[in-house]
């Protein structure tokens, strides 16, 4: 991590909602910003995000994690994490576009993870 990293932005998203095979939307399941850069992960089933975290609202229009359900199909979902050169601040619960649009400029490198997802 750069000594210039101040926090972590992650966004999680499905591009295959409702259908893969002719996707509609782009479905938020999870948007957090001011992690801090020292966190090493979140763990499966958190409880607590780490001191400072913040979150803003998925596609069930509230905030918190919304765990894959892909009505049919195998869905992608897509897991990016941006480090950022600022902390940011007057945001309220931002949906993605307007987390997006604060990291503009200020975005120093990014990673992304693809895994898939399938009802049994």
């Amino acid at each position: 991590m750069s000594a210039e990293t101040k926090s972590l932005a992650l966004i999680i998203d499905d591009p295959d909602a409702p259908d893969p095979e002719a996707p509609k939307t782009t479905w938020i399941h999870w948007v957090l910003y001011n992690i801090p850069p020292s966190t090493q992960r979140l763990t499966e089933g958190i409880t607590a995000l780490p001191s400072g975290t913040l979150e803003g609202i998925n596609d069930w229009n509230r905030t918190g994690y919304g765990g894959p359900c892909p009505p049919i199909g195998t869905h992608r979902y897509f897991h990016k994490l941006y480090a950022l050169d600022v902390v940011l601040s007057n945001l309220k619960h931002p949906a993605k576009g307007e987390l997006e649009k604060a990291m503009e400029g200020h975005v120093i490198t990014s990673a992304e993870y693809v895994g898939t997802y399938r009802k049994s």
